[in-house]
């Protein structure tokens, strides 16, 4: 019985022949991305902004009235909230500032989040409440700072593990990758408008280890042909380590996206923006390893003679005088 291979062996797939094309695109689209942030923004969640945020379904219409509910719910005197749709077209988010005073007596946010239910059943008497949460301004935004230190911290960090794992090109060439990922995920949550919490936070974290190991891979296979194949164009060489790689770089990204999947479409609404993101982080990470950390070498001027030992003019018999003499 012949095993099922999603690769053929002995692949030859002309990956670096479009590297040109690949790299502008990829740079428009990071650039896209920053501009959908910059002016659509972040959907954040309370974890981020401070506040009450309840979350309902009116479930005898097929889709809620938005602005309708945002006036009754103005009406009550806690300030305009922000009403959003999400999941299926008859369930919205209600985003409110906390009351004045709340942070000394978070009761009055109870009281607030009793009155806005309220209201809603009371108009709409089939509402069904997902959930209430509330976070306090300071605790939000010391969630936000800390989540973006932990994001530029674990990027630098493997960056440099790189660096001091192989050369410095590659580590240049990983941090690039990563910012592409992270920047490329950013832009989908800008342009979506899916919920941005704490739970994205920890998606964007484990995107970048899976862009790495990825990455790592294909660089090791590239550090062992650069010692092989000595005369080899470095395209070409590129191309061969890619290959070489591919069948381990398809199965892996397949058995993780296959779960995600099933988690977008069958699991709870409440991890919906968590799995979404990372499937996407997943193929844009497998991407980026063939199409972003390879590529990049080549422009940072790596090719099969870059880490060769200089000759330092000494002859072999004086090198080997000198070891004697440190053993003495």
């Amino acid at each position: 019985m012949k095993l099922l291979k999603l690769v053929p062996d002995n692949t030859n797939i002309p990956f670096l022949k479009v590297r040109v094309v690949t790299f502008i695109v990829s740079i428009l689209i990071m650039a896209a991305s920053i501009g959908a942030v910059l002016t659509q923004g972040l959907n954040f969640g309370v974890d981020f902004i401070g506040g009450q945020m309840i979350q309902a379904t009116i479930s005898d219409v097929e889709q809620a009235p938005v602005e309708e509910i945002r006036t009754k719910v103005n009406s009550l005197g806690y300030g305009e909230p922000t009403i959003q749709r999400f999941g299926e077209p008859n369930q919205i988010s209600i985003r409110m500032k906390l009351p004045e005073g709340a942070e000394d007596e978070p009761e009055l946010a109870n009281e607030m989040a009793t009155s806005i239910v309220n209201k809603l059943k009371e108009d709409y008497p089939n509402t069904v409440i997902d959930g209430v949460d509330s976070v306090s301004g300071k605790v939000s935004s010391e969630l936000f700072s800390t989540g973006v230190t932990a994001l530029l911290a674990a990027m630098f960090a493997i960056a440099l593990y790189i660096w001091v794992r192989f050369e410095w090109q590659f580590g240049v060439g990983a941090l690039f990758a990563l910012m592409h990922d992270v920047v490329l995920t950013f832009g989908l949550f800008a342009v979506t408008q899916l919920e941005f919490n704490l739970n994205i936070i920890a998606a964007l974290l484990t995107i970048i280890g899976y862009s790495l190991n990825d990455t790592i891979v294909v660089y090791d296979r590239i550090r062992e042909n650069l010692k092989k194949y000595r005369k080899m164009d470095m395209p070409a060489l590129l191309d061969l380590s890619v290959n070489e790689t591919l069948a381990r770089t398809v199965m892996t990204s397949i058995t993780i996206l296959v779960p995600l999947v099933i988690l977008m479409i069958f699991g709870p609404k409440v991890i919906f923006g968590f799995a979404a993101a990372m499937a996407f982080g997943v193929l844009i990470g497998t991407y980026s390893s063939v199409y972003m950390a390879a590529p990049i070498l080549i422009w940072l001027k790596v090719g099969p003679d870059s880490f060769i030992p200089v000759d330092d003019g000494k002859s072999q018999e004086d090198k080997m005088k000198e070891g004697y003499g440190a053993v003495v």
